[in-house]
């Protein structure tokens, strides 16, 4: 073998991987990141984690980049550790098949049907249909197909170059006694567990062995522990990318090495002693290209079965090797949404957790302003703490949404994703503010206890109408943004007028009890903050609701919506304002003008009864 020879495998080895890397991100492009919202949802049976990880890793052509995305996962809290393992269980499968794709390179035959099936034959003409898509298709999905192709041919191409640089070496007397070396199991498994390691790829790794079996030099013997030992290797992708993480996503990686470490030495243990005790004529048996993707098969689907039925095991055994820090496991801090690194790559599901985070942000919302409401019934100093950590949850759930969903703009997204982006971004305010008010209103409610305010009868009965109100009001923009729903959202606006009209009639009413002594004139400022809170959090759900509305039809101009409902233009909106007008009415109230002003200014008893709103 001359140095040029030399030159062309490792030029052909550079091929394959730029081919095979080029070849699995555009799979995940075309995937367009539904493959990590899949993973986070339906890995709660083994079977279902199983099966994902297989069909996963056939889809993008490489075990190592799920893995990548199960790091990614964990560490942003998005996917449970235990759910992990039958994913990559199933990824120890879905990574045979390349080897099976490669193995076609061996097919020798005149027929020109069975001539096609060769790589090399076809490659050429599936790198033209992808420059083709490259060159003239205008969706960028179709570019992505073709970049696929591209790199598929590339894959190929590389492939090929490596087999056609070894050729010579089936003729060379210090190449076969190099491979002597290999017939030590030991030096084998260490081989190829070395070179997986350096190259990061367990199917380029396959590649190779392959080739060089195309020489028929390589036996029996010298493959199987080579195929163990790249197994192995190939954890160094996950290992990379567990530095900088949490502990759970260091356990992922974890998992991965125990699974093939494990299974190696199930595999290589019995392997030796029966070689080494025994003398088994097909060990010396020179193999070739099918033949290897058939016992890397058999090799990993064995381990699988074998170690499945203790995948709890295997996550126990990890979370007692790799330990986190004293107080790691069972620390509280709220950080808000944490995202990976690693995800942005995939919009879609950074959105998604967006949304989800969202959500909780429009709960908490309600929970916050909905027991600062009940706080003037019955006030007690649990309901402050409660709205005060909530308000607090809210803040580091805005801080941390914000920068995420920042970043993600500076993106490349479609313009549905980017949609999303400017709803989210604009309803985390309008949440925000609301849980900021219900910290206003309990507030007020302590201000009231201790100043021995009550309000009157009339007052409470008004202000039970308008509870029911902003309560009803706060749950509609809560479902309508929890489940899309455009029509929940159109019913917020005549709701928000109705509130309007009704903190304009108690404010109205308030005075006229003043004017007659019903109330004394400086508890009266309680009662009038309280519905101007109720008055600002029926806007900020109006803006909400809004928002909405626009996310789901771009064309529909906020302002435009607005004037055409306050017009009276949209039947919808005033059949909806009659029936809430309907529901929410202030009770019949008769002013008595011959009462005389009460004796606010008399001089106080030792014991003041509260003083009533």
């Amino acid at each position: 073998m001359t140095i040029f020879s030399f030159l062309t495998m490792i030029g052909g080895l550079a091929f394959f991987l730029f081919g095979m890397n080029i070849m699995s991100s555009n799979l995940e492009k075309v995937a367009g990141g539904k493959l990590e919202v899949i993973l986070q949802r339906l890995t709660s049976n083994i079977w279902k984690s199983l099966a994902l990880g297989a069909a996963i890793t056939i889809a993008i052509q490489s075990s190592s980049a799920l893995t990548v995305m199960l790091v990614g996962l964990v560490n942003s809290g998005i996917m449970e550790l235990a759910n992990t393992v039958g994913v990559i269980m199933g990824a120890d499968i879905g990574t045979t098949l390349t080897a099976w794709i490669l193995s076609l390179s061996g097919i020798q035959s005149d027929n020109i049907f069975m001539s096609l099936l060769k790589p090399a034959n076809f490659s050429p003409i599936v790198a033209l249909i992808g420059v083709g898509l490259i060159m003239e298709a205008k969706q960028q999905k179709k570019k992505d197909i073709g970049a696929i192709l591209c790199g598929f041919a590339v894959l190929m191409f590389g492939m090929t170059l490596m087999s056609q640089a070894v050729e010579p070496l089936a003729e060379s007397e210090k190449f076969t006694s190099l491979l002597t070396a290999f017939d030590n199991p030991i030096l084998g498994l260490l081989i190829g567990t070395i070179f997986t390691g350096i190259i990061q790829s367990s199917a380029a790794s396959i590649g190779i062995l392959q080739a060089l079996s195309l020489t028929g030099t390589i036996t029996y013997g010298a493959a199987i522990p080579l195929i163990i030992g790249l197994n192995i290797g190939t954890c160094m992708t996950a290992l990379l990318s567990s530095i900088g993480v949490s502990t759970d996503a260091k356990r992922v990686s974890g998992i991965h090495i125990a699974i093939k470490v494990i299974g190696a030495l199930i595999a290589f243990i019995p392997f030796f002693i029966v070689r080494e005790l025994t003398d088994i004529p097909i060990l010396g048996a020179t193999i070739n290209p099918v033949q290897i993707a058939a016992i890397h098969s058999v090799y990993n689907i064995a381990m699988v079965l074998i170690l499945l039925p203790f995948n709890q095991l295997i996550v126990k055994l990890i979370k007692k090797i790799v330990r986190g820090r004293q107080g790691e496991e069972s620390e509280e801090k709220f950080r808000g949404l944490v995202i990976d690194e690693r995800l942005y790559n995939s919009p879609n599901i950074v959105v998604s957790q967006c949304k989800d985070s969202t959500i909780e942000m429009a709960h908490l919302a309600y929970e916050s302003f909905s027991t600062s409401l009940a706080a003037f019934e019955e006030y007690d100093e649990d309901k402050m703490e409660k709205i005060n950590k909530w308000e607090k949850r809210l803040d580091v759930y805005e801080d941390s949404l914000n920068s995420i969903l920042i970043r993600l703009s500076a993106r490349e997204l479609t313009d549905e994703l980017n949609n999303e982006v400017n709803e989210i971004l604009y309803c985390i305010r309008e949440f925000e503010r609301i849980g900021d008010y219900g910290v206003n209103m309990v507030n007020n409610a302590k201000n009231m206890v201790e100043r021995k305010v009550v309000f009157s009868d009339n007052a409470n009965r008004e202000i039970a109408v308008l509870n029911s109100a902003v309560r009803q009001i706060l749950q509609i923009t809560v479902d309508a943004f929890e489940q899309d729903d455009v029509a929940l959202a159109a019913k917020v606006e005549p709701l928000e007028q109705v509130i309007d009209n009704l903190t304009e009639t108690i404010k109205a009413r308030h005075i006229d009890r003043l004017r007659y002594g019903d109330c004394r004139g400086d508890t009266g400022i309680v009662l009038d903050d309280y519905v101007t809170f109720c008055s600002r959090v029926s806007d900020h759900c109006s803006n909400a609701a809004v928002t909405i509305i626009q996310t789901r039809n771009a064309s529909r101009d906020a302002h435009q919506y607005l004037n055409k409902l306050k017009k009276g233009n949209d039947a919808d909106y005033q059949k909806s304002y009659a029936d809430f007008e309907e529901t929410f009415q202030l009770p019949e109230y008769t002013w008595k003008k011959n009462k005389k002003k009460a004796s606010a200014e008399a001089e106080p008893a030792a014991d003041p009864a509260p003083a009533q709103a």
